[in-house]
């Protein structure tokens, strides 16, 4: 099959192999993905093709993708729970200094995505715009997020290590007096 010839057989099958792939999937985009790799073998393979029944084969084509889809899914996912279960312990700040312990504690009490927005900044120190390109929002909705999450930041802050005179919930969070600190 030649490559006009091919260009042909593709627009002429592409919506259904779509459609076949979309029945299948559970978002349209792994209905492209599977339709790319299905005309991706059909190309490796053209000269396979059967004349009088090649919507056919691309349908059987498209079944044997989404099969390896699956399995590769399938594996991922183990591979995820196997190092999950196998990953070593988490990395203690007990060596850290006080101020930093308290930092990571009050860190780790913030929800996963307060936490990425300010370890994003602080750490891999980029701006709202890049934060945004990173994770696909806008810049506004970075900036209202990353203000309110320096803000429960701050409060969580407050709340482990008060201004003298108040209160403070320890770890396990019984109230204490600053006061009893200090004997």
């Amino acid at each position: 099959m030649t490559e006009e010839h091919f260009r042909d057989f593709y627009a002429t099958h592409i919506a259904d192999v779509w459609s076949f792939a979309r029945r299948r999937t559970s978002s349209a985009a792994e209905a492209d993905d599977l339709c790319a790799d299905t005309f991706a073998v059909a190309w490796r393979r053209r000269a396979d093709i059967p004349v009088d029944a090649g919507r056919l084969w691309l349908f059987g084509v498209a079944r044997r993708v989404l099969a390896n889809h699956r399995r590769q899914t399938e594996r991922r996912g183990r591979l995820h729970r196997r190092l999950a279960r196998d990953a070593a312990p988490p990395i203690s700040y007990e060596d850290a200094a006080p101020s930093e312990t308290a930092l990571w504690r009050a860190l780790a009490a913030l929800s996963a995505g307060d936490r990425e927005l300010l370890l994003l900044r602080a750490w891999d120190d980029l701006d709202v715009a890049e934060i945004a390109t990173v994770l696909g929002i806008s810049a506004a909705t970075v900036s209202s997020r990353l203000y309110k999450a320096r803000r429960r930041l701050a409060r969580e802050l407050e709340r482990r290590d008060p201004p003298a005179g108040r209160h403070v919930l320890d770890d396990d969070s019984t109230e204490r007096s600053r006061a009893d600190d200090r004997s």
